[in-house]
């Protein structure tokens, strides 16, 4: 989907594109891909690397063009191994030409675009834009890390009542994406280092970078803080779990262990040798009273050890 927006004076909606608008093209058809390609000569291997969901945070310049890919966090609607991960942005500039290309529909652009309408001033210049892209993405990361940390208690709730498959199942998954949020915060912060030197920035853009440094720091720090506690959380429970085990193993050998005894009598007594007691009509009671008083016996004794 192609969307044309005015950007001087505030952010407004055009019809078609003219020099020094904002291109935004979300989940892009081939239509949209031609016309960038056609019309406003976009080099297709850009478009290619922005697809490509892998692609790392990374500054480009080829023949005029150049290219940023910056990482955003993405949270997946259909169940998934991983709720949340991060998916690349592409901003692509040239003389009067300014694109963000991205094949996913997300939140975080969504309240871009909002936030800036209700903000009324829209963008200095395209350098401007793309650090307050920067900006957006670190807020961003600090949400996203909010819900992952109340679906972390939600979960530690659920294990403090009964330990179940399903919820540790659930924090591993939570790992996994607090592992692709730092790697990707680290790689924003090291594109925006670069960006100091390779863009012509301004006293303003000098600001907005310093408070992008701020939220970029504390993403990175709340990650990490929440990546420990995760990792704390499931050795815990982990520990729990082989403690539980442990206690449900060593009943089961005691009682084991009990019953061996009785078991010896009633062998001893059970073989087809003369005894005295096969033909004594208090024969088999008082076995079982002896099954009975040796079972009693070792009960009470491994219960004063603490073996039961």
């Amino acid at each position: 989907m192609l969307t044309f927006w005015n950007t001087s004076g505030g952010l407004r909606t055009i019809e078609q594109w003219e020099p020094n608008c904002w291109v935004q093209v979300t989940c892009p058809s081939q239509d949209d891909v031609d016309f960038l390609q056609n019309e406003l000569h976009v080099p297709d291997y850009y478009i290619s690397d922005i697809a490509d969901t892998d692609e790392r945070a990374r500054y480009d310049i080829d023949e005029g063009w150049v290219l940023i890919i910056l990482r955003i966090p993405y949270v997946k609607e259909v169940k998934s191994r991983t709720p949340y991960t991060t998916i690349p942005l592409g901003i692509i500039m040239k003389g009067n030409v300014c694109i963000t290309l991205c094949n996913f529909e997300t939140n975080m652009m969504i309240d871009f675009v909002t936030y800036q309408q209700r903000r009324g001033r829209g963008f200095t210049d395209a350098v401007d834009m793309v650090f307050r892209l920067f900006l957006s993405s670190a807020v961003w990361y600090l949400k996203r890390l909010k819900q992952i940390s109340a679906r972390i208690e939600q979960a530690k709730l659920n294990l403090d009542r009964n330990v179940d498959n399903q919820d540790l199942i659930a924090l591993s998954r939570l790992q996994d994406s607090l592992t692709y949020f730092v790697t990707s915060i680290r790689g924003n912060e090291n594109l925006l280092s670069k960006l100091k030197f390779k863009l012509p920035v301004d006293e303003l853009d000098a600001d907005m970078i310093e408070d992008v440094n701020i939220e970029m720091s504390q993403a990175r720090e709340t990650t990490n803080i929440y990546s420990n506690i995760l990792e704390s959380t499931m050795e815990t429970y982990a520990n729990i779990i082989n403690n539980n085990m442990n206690k449900v193993m060593k009943m089961l050998t005691s009682i084991t262990i009990i019953l061996m005894f009785p078991t010896l009598i009633t062998s001893m007594f059970g073989m087809n040798l003369i005894n005295g007691m096969e033909t004594w009509r208090l024969g088999f009671p008082i076995a079982l009273a002896l099954c009975v008083c040796t079972t009693l016996f070792f009960w009470w004794y491994f219960k004063r050890r603490s073996w039961f």
